[in-house]
């Protein structure tokens, strides 16, 4: 009988870890990944596509200003430095819809990561 008064409190202690969440965090490699809106010159180096996601089931990040789209980017970041990248062009966010905008669904962001000089 003591074991089920201590699941509510343990079901509660989840929770509140799961809305506590900080998302995706730049290591070090990722601080060193820019965005850019023009294509690459010549001199850089095409290494493939990459994404990245912030999970948003528990944090719904997605109602604080912007949290859960920044937590994608850090992923894709963070992505891209471990293919050897340092650029990523042509980024997107399929998926974003309206409907995202009230149910905690993931967020998913994509682009192209180059290794530029």
């Amino acid at each position: 009988m003591r074991l089920l008064s201590v699941i509510p409190v343990l079901v509660a202690v989840l929770v509140v870890a799961g809305c506590s969440s900080s998302g995706n965090q730049l290591n070090a490699a990722g601080q060193n990944v820019r965005f850019i809106d023009q294509q690459p010159g010549t001199e850089c180096h095409y290494i493939g596509t990459a994404s990245g996601e912030q999970s948003n089931w528990f944090s719904g990040q997605q109602i604080e200003g912007g949290n859960s789209l920044r937590g994608a980017a850090n992923n894709l970041r963070n992505r891209a430095a471990e293919m050897g990248g340092n650029v990523i062009y042509n980024a997107s966010t399929p998926g974003l819809s309206l409907v995202s905008s009230f149910v905690p669904v993931a967020t998913k962001m994509s682009g192209q990561v180059y290794k530029c000089p």
